[in-house]
Formats: C-alpha cells, sequence, structure tokens
C-alpha cells in the first residue's frame, strides 16, 4: 500500500503526501498535525482509538525524533492494542508486511525529521 517514501514525501496508492499522515481501515488522514509537534499523545490518535485495530505503528521520522506519551501506551494496553515505534522507513516494511497479511493494523506517519 505504501510505495514509497523519502524525507519529506509518501506515496500511498499512487497518491503524494507532503505532510504527516495517518492510516486507518486503509485509508488515508492526511496532514496530520499534532496538539505538541514531536509527541504523541491521547488526543493526536483519538481516531486510531475508536477504530479499536489489533496493532498501531507509528513512524517517528527518518532521526526518530517523535515519541509516543506513556499516557498512550498506557491506553493502548488497556484497550490491547500492541504499539509499535519505528524510524519511519522501518515503520513502513512493518505496516506494509501487516497489511499485506490482513492484519488489522493502523499507523501515523512522521515524515520528516
Amino acid at each position: 500500500m505504501i510505495e514509497q517514501y523519502s524525507f519529506g514525501k509518501m506515496i500511498v496508492s499512487s497518491k503524494t503526501y507532503s505532510s504527516d499522515l495517518k492510516i486507518i481501515n486503509g485509508e488515508v488522514v492526511p496532514n496530520w498535525r499534532r496538539k505538541t509537534g514531536h509527541v504523541v499523545d491521547v488526543d493526536d490518535v483519538t481516531d486510531i482509538l475508536k477504530a479499536k485495530p489489533q496493532y498501531l505503528i507509528i513512524g517517528t521520522g527518518i532521526g526518530g525524533r517523535m515519541k509516543v506519551t506513556k499516557t498512550v501506551k498506557m491506553k493502548l494496553k488497556r484497550l490491547g492494542i500492541e504499539l509499535i515505534e519505528e524510524p519511519t522507513s522501518e515503520a513502513i516494511k512493518i505496516y506494509n508486511q501487516m497489511f499485506d497479511t490482513g492484519k488489522n493494523v493502523a499507523a501515523g506517519f512522521h515524515l520528516t525529521c
């Protein structure tokens, strides 16, 4: 599903995105803005939590600068959602593999730092 990634650019299903994005139930949610830049908090993923995926993959950027709060980690654990945090290039590989094998997976990707 994710065809290509380079700093600041991702191609998903032949469409190019140049800002952070989420993928929920196979659908791209573009222009993902978090309340606190490089921090993922509960309010930043409420739509993902409502979708109840089995896995949530967070692509933390090329250098891994974006971080998931402890509050999100605890909430995911309570909901039985497994969190995978990796630099974006590795997170994409994991996402594509899970998506291709039919796993119920959602993701949020930071496309830059």
